[in-house]
């Protein structure tokens, strides 16, 4: 359990109430509010569900797993090492395209258990963004819950201060301003690693193939 979870109870009904009086009264005009639900379309109750839901666990676990398969390559690169006292000119060929296997599955971050190894990478970034977003929005629903905009919100009195309804305001944008931020670091992870996620083809050794007498074959 983390902060984000410790404070779950008293934040959902805190914007649950903000989300009934958007819904109701709206927000005033001009209010910095607009622009973030016209982004993310979303009410701030809404919001907080959908970080609630997100946990960086499976992922952490994904990224671990993809890593322990890495070891299953391993051994075939080792069987791909030995290629055995066959000689002549189509054991010659027949190296040639076991070394490109084996760049193909071993070699570097363009083979098989570089793609393996970025996707593991991968899962433990988006795991790393999930709990960074949780932890920022923590701390905002932890300065949110103790506001004076929380107070009125909750009572539905102001005493002379702003209306319930700016109070709502207020605090439906600091959370989606928080989500926000968070949204727009999850939409660029795609793009940064999309490079070393593309797929990797298999790039066959030049020259052509033998017969087994050694005599070449047109193709």
């Amino acid at each position: 359990m983390d902060l984000l979870d410790q404070l779950a109870d008293p934040a959902v009904d805190l914007l649950g109430r903000v989300d009934g009086i958007l819904a109701a009264a709206g927000a005033p005009d001009e209010h910095r509010l607009w622009p973030l639900l016209r982004q993310l379309r979303v009410l701030p109750g809404d919001a907080v569900h959908a970080v609630l839901a997100l946990r960086p666990a499976p992922l952490t676990a994904t990224g671990a797993a993809t890593r322990a398969l890495l070891g299953t390559y391993d051994e075939v690169r080792d069987t791909l090492v030995d290629g055995g006292s066959w000689q002549g000119p189509a054991a010659e060929v027949f190296t040639a395209h076991r070394d490109a296997l084996r760049a193909y599955l071993v070699d570097g971050t363009e083979s098989l258990t570089g793609r393996l190894d970025a996707t593991a990478a991968y899962a433990e970034a988006v795991a790393d963004w999930i709990a960074r977003t949780r932890d920022a929005l923590a701390r905002t629903l932890g300065d949110v819950l103790c506001s004076a905009e929380a107070v009125a919100v909750v009572t539905a009195r102001t005493d002379g201060g702003a209306p319930v309804e700016l109070a709502a305001a207020e605090i439906g944008s600091r959370v989606l301003a928080t989500v926000a931020e968070a949204y727009d670091r999850a939409e660029a992870l795609p793009g940064q690693w999309a490079p070393d996620l593309a797929e990797v083809a298999y790039r066959p050794p030049d020259g052509p193939a033998v017969r087994p007498d050694g005599g070449r074959i047109a193709l």
